[in-house]
């Protein structure tokens, strides 16, 4: 009697688990997002036009302005203001050094031409015996490779289930196993501590040598 109790129980809890937390952020979401109401007058707000907060409408404006804003710095025009307001928060003490670094970081994550997180990678972390699913981020150019060599790869090693913490790490280009799941499939496949595993993509890949820990060839 006990163990069916206990089973039913984790049957629900499989089911009510993953609902409240996926209505709990997209709550969360609309919220923030319905901020965006308090840059209109009062009399455009929801309690004044029907008496009631409506939630959601702050969506359809952010997602406006965010349309408006991306329309007009696609122009020149726009270009030419933003670089001019670019440059004066450039020269702004302790203002550069915050918007400086979140402008490399979000032009790096989200620009069309960026590579950053377009593929996920195998390497060994945290000792030689070990591997990890990574996300690559690029290669480096500068510096590094002049220390390190061309033949390096940047990755970075998300923690589990924080998947917004984790490790950079600079990596032997050999060593850095390129695998043909999708940054969605490794992310879920790290948050989940490995139980959802992506399915094959392509043709069965076996090791080969005898060393017990081998470094597979890398793909091209």
């Amino acid at each position: 009697m006990g163990a069916t109790l206990r089973r039913y129980l984790v049957a629900g809890l499989l089911v009510w688990i993953p609902l409240v937390i996926t209505l709990w952020v997209l709550a969360f979401i609309v919220d923030v997002m319905d901020r965006s109401l308090l840059l209109l007058p009062e009399r455009f707000h929801s309690e004044a036009l029907f008496g009631f907060h409506v939630p959601g409408l702050g969506v359809i404006l952010t997602t406006f302005i965010v349309l408006s804003t991306g329309v007009f710095a696609a122009n020149f025009f726009g270009r030419r203001l933003l670089l001019f307001g670019h440059g004066i928060l450039t020269r702004i003490p302790i203002v550069r050094s915050i918007y400086g670094g979140v402008k490399q970081i979000s032009d790096t994550l989200f620009s069309p031409e960026g590579k950053a997180f377009r593929r996920a990678a195998l390497v060994r972390y945290p000792h030689q015996g070990a591997w990890t699913v990574a996300l690559v981020t690029g290669s480096p150019e500068n510096e590094v490779a002049d220390i390190l060599g061309r033949e390096q790869v940047s990755v970075f090693v998300p923690t589990t289930p924080n998947i917004t913490a984790g490790f950079f790490l600079v990596v032997p280009r050999s060593e850095a196993i390129e695998l043909d799941m999708t940054v969605d499939e490794a992310l879920k496949y790290i948050i989940s501590m490995g139980v959802a595993e992506p399915p094959r993509h392509g043709p069965e890949r076996k090791r080969s040598g005898t060393d017990p820990n081998p470094v597979p060839s890398p793909r091209t």
